[in-house]
C-alpha cells in the first residue's frame, strides 16, 4: 500500500498583511478548513470549480509585508469585538493567526527610509523568495489589499507599485485587489509583459459596484433610459480614513463610474461621494439614487442601500482570486488574466462589464483550468469588449 503523497503548498503573500481583510482571510481560511464555519461567498467552493485543480484551502501558508506592528491575534480580537468575526472564532484559529503572525515582514517606506525604489523592490522580493524557500512552497501570489493609495502624479513608483514589482522580480503572480496602481505604472509594463506570470484586478468588486454592475445592464436591457445615478459610501475603520483624502477616493471611484458607462452605454449626470465616519468601525453603507425615465417619459425612481461589512465580503474573493491565479500560473497561462473581471471594478484586459456576462465567462476559465482542458479565453470571444 503506497503512502500518500500531501498536495503541493501555495504561499499568499499579502500586502496589507495586518489590516482587517486580511486578518479576516486568514480567520476565514482556518475556520472553513477546520470545519468551524461553511464556506459562504467562495465561489471556488461551488460544485462549478471542484474540477478545476484549485489549491485545497488547507494547503494555503500566509504572510506578507505591512508598516503596522499589531500583532495578527490581536487584530483579529478586535474585529470580534466589533462584530466582524464571531465570538470565539480567533481563539480558535489563533495557532493559524500567529503562524501567518510569524511570516509579515516589514513592509515600505516608512518615513525616514534611505532605501531607493531599486533597494526596497530588492529587499521585497528576498522576503518573497526567502518565504516560499523555508516553507517549500510550489509558488506564491502576491496579493495586494492594503489602503487605497492616491493616484501618482510623477514618473516615482507608489509604494504599491514597489511590491508590484518585486512580485514580478520573485517570480509570483500578482492580484492587486485595491485601486491603487500597482502593475498599471507605466515603468512596468515592459517587465510585466515578459514575466510570462499572470495577474489579475484591479479594486474589489464588493459592495456598491457589485451591485451597478447588475442594475447597469437591466436598465439597458429594458430600454430604461437612465437620467442620473448618484450614490454616497459612508465608511469607517482604514479604508474610510484613506479615501478621505480626495485623490484617493477619486481613483476608488473611477471603477465604480466606468462600470455605470460601460453597462448603460452613456455616462449618467451624478457623482458618488465617500465620507469617513469612523465610528462605523469595519462596516459600510452604501445608497444609489437613481432617477429613469419610463415609456411615455414617465419620470421613476429607484433607490438602493446596501449594508455591510467590508472586511466579510472581500475575504472569500480574495481567497478564490489566490487559489485561481494559482492554479492559472500552474497551467502556465501568463499575462492579464481577463477571466477574473467578475471580480473586479475595472479589470486588467478585455472582458465584459455585466456581472452575469462576467459570471459566464469565469465558468469558462473553471473549464480551462481542469487538466487538458482547451477553453478560449474571454478576450477571444467577439462582442465582449467592455
Amino acid at each position: 500500500m503506497s503512502a500518500s503523497v500531501s498536495p503541493p503548498r501555495v504561499g499568499v503573500w499579502l500586502i496589507g498583511a495586518r489590516g482587517s481583510v486580511a486578518t479576516t482571510v486568514v480567520v476565514g481560511c482556518a475556520a472553513v478548513t477546520a470545519g468551524l464555519q461553511p464556506p459562504t461567498g467562495l465561489i471556488t467552493e461551488t460544485a462549478a470549480f471542484a474540477d478545476s485543480g484549485l489549491p485545497a484551502l488547507s494547503s494555503l501558508v500566509f504572510g506578507g509585508h505591512d508598516t503596522v506592528d499589531c500583532p495578527l491575534p490581536k487584530r483579529a480580537e478586535a474585529l470580534a469585538a466589533g462584530g466582524v468575526l464571531p465570538h470565539g472564532l480567533a481563539t480558535a484559529v489563533g495557532a493559524e493567526l500567529a503562524a501567518a503572525d510569524r511570516e509579515v515582514r516589514p513592509g515600505g517606506p516608512l518615513a525616514g527610509d534611505t532605501r531607493d525604489a531599486e533597494e526596497l523592490i530588492v529587499a521585497f522580493a528576498d522576503d518573497l523568495r526567502d518565504f516560499v524557500r523555508r516553507h517549500g512552497l510550489a509558488r506564491a501570489v502576491v496579493v495586494n489589499v492594503a489602503s487605497t493609495e492616491p493616484t501618482p502624479t510623477g514618473i516615482e513608483l507608489p509604494a504599491s507599485s514597489l511590491y508590484a514589482a518585486a512580485a514580478l522580480r520573485a517570480g509570483c503572480p500578482y492580484v492587486n485587489f485595491t485601486p491603487s496602481t500597482g502593475l498599471h505604472h507605466p515603468a512596468l509594463a515592459q517587465a510585466a509583459q515578459s514575466s510570462g506570470l499572470p495577474y489579475a484586478g484591479r479594486d474589489g468588486k464588493t459592495g456598491q459596484t457589485l451591485l451597478r454592475s447588475v442594475l447597469g445592464p437591466m436598465f439597458a436591457q429594458r430600454a430604461l433610459a437612465v437620467r442620473a445615478w448618484s450614490g454616497t459610501n459612508l465608511l469607517g475603520g482604514g479604508d474610510g480614513a484613506a479615501l478621505a483624502d480626495p485623490a484617493a477616493a477619486a481613483a476608488k471611484n473611477a471603477g465604480k463610474e466606468r462600470v455605470l458607462a460601460d453597462t448603460l452605454g452613456t455616462t449618467p449626470e451624478g457623482e458618488v461621494h465617500i465620507d469617513d465616519v469612523p465610528a462605523l468601525g469595519d462596516w459600510k453603507t452604501a445608497w444609489d439614487h437613481i432617477a429613469f425615465d419610463g415609456f411615455l417619459g414617465a419620470r421613476m425612481i429607484l433607490q438602493t442601500i446596501w449594508q455591510g461589512c467590508d472586511s466579510a465580503l472581500a475575504a472569500p474573493l480574495v481567497l478564490d482570486l489566490a487559489r485561481l491565479v494559482s492554479r492559472a500560473h500552474e497551467r502556465g497561462l501568463s499575462g492579464p488574466l481577463s477571466e477574473l473581471g467578475f471580480y473586479f471594478k475595472d479589470p486588467v484586459g478585455e472582458g465584459p462589464s455585466a456581472l452575469g456576462e462576467q459570471y459566464a465567462v469565469l465558468l469558462g476559465f473553471a473549464r480551462r483550468l481542469r487538466s487538458g482542458a482547451v477553453a478560449p479565453r474571454a478576450d477571444e470571444h467577439p462582442g465582449e469588449g467592455r
